[in-house]
């Protein structure tokens, strides 16, 4: 039971709807259905999708996690040695049932849609290709893991134009999730070099990941605000993101393990951003 929990933890639980709710808010406002695609999508965002991108990344990333104190909780899971099969066979064998359903319901769009989103994520982890260790490519990787779902949604459930109408809020949720990837990547600056992991902020450094992080949280704000109402309501919820990340304005590379604060506030702030976000986000498909 122990083994079973430790693997259900590398599916962090704190993040399930961060992926499920986007797609079944868009799925369901669209296609005014509460049918099978919308039960089996939601619950696949829900469990098995966070489970095959975290736990394979728990799974890849153990010797580098070995040095990392930061792993062993909601932040990420330290697996050990022997549940990784175990966790890979969950991963992929829960995941695929449910991905061979939504290619079958899918049309040419939203397939490809799924599986660029499915790529990614095992793209971001797995040994051979490892696009969290190229930097720039890591924190695109990820924004896209949490634009993904949302986005299948739209085409999925509407169509190519649906898409193009939710233009703003894709983007701007694109470049959110850029910023706090990024950002999260500071707190690990020297146990990265050490390890000899890349990332975006072991190759431009501590302070300049947090000022483009800054940068692509106005951005995405910007997006927002310029697209109109009400989805320019919602660049309000940015703000408490910003204001975590001014103190690290100048945050030399040495003091890096100190952005963990930050980091831990956005795990909880993530939540109420996320019920902001998807209120315009209802606001918005139910007047489109």
């Amino acid at each position: 039971m122990n083994n079973f929990f430790q693997i259900a933890q590398s599916s962090r639980p704190i993040s399930w709807i961060n992926t499920a709710f986007p797609f079944g808010v868009a799925y369901v406002l669209i296609s005014g259905e509460l049918d099978a695609t919308f039960w089996i999508g939601s619950s696949f965002f829900l469990i098995p999708y966070n489970l095959l991108m975290y736990g394979v990344n728990d799974v890849f990333d153990y010797q580098s996690d070995l040095a990392n104190p930061r792993k062993g909780g909601v932040e990420g899971a330290l697996l050990k040695p022997e549940l990784h099969t175990p966790t890979l066979i969950a991963a992929f064998g829960l995941a695929v049932p449910f991905a061979i359903y939504l290619f079958v319901v899918s049309d040419l769009v939203s397939a490809i849609i799924l599986l660029t989103t499915l790529f990614s994520v095992v793209a971001y982890s797995i040994k051979g290709l490892r696009f969290k260790e190229i930097p720039f490519l890591d924190s695109i990787t990820s924004a896209t893991h949490f634009t993904g779902p949302l986005t299948f949604a739209l085409v999925l459930a509407g169509s190519i134009d649906t898409l193009v109408q939710a233009l703003p809020i894709v983007g701007a949720l694109f470049f959110w999730s850029m910023a706090s990837h990024a950002f999260g990547a500071v707190q690990d600056v020297k146990a990265d070099r050490l390890a000899n992991i890349g990332s975006i902020a072991t190759t431009i450094g501590a302070r300049w990941t947090v000022r483009l992080a800054v940068g692509l949280y106005l951005l995405a704000a910007a997006l927002l605000v310029s697209s109109g109402q009400p989805q320019a309501i919602a660049a309000i919820a940015l703000i408490p993101y910003v204001g975590i990340l001014i103190p690290y304005w100048n945050l030399p590379d040495q003091d890096c393990e100190k952005a963990n604060w930050g980091w831990k506030s956005f795990l909880w702030l993530n939540i109420f951003a996320g019920a902001v976000v998807s209120l315009i986000i209802i606001e918005f498909l139910q007047s489109s």
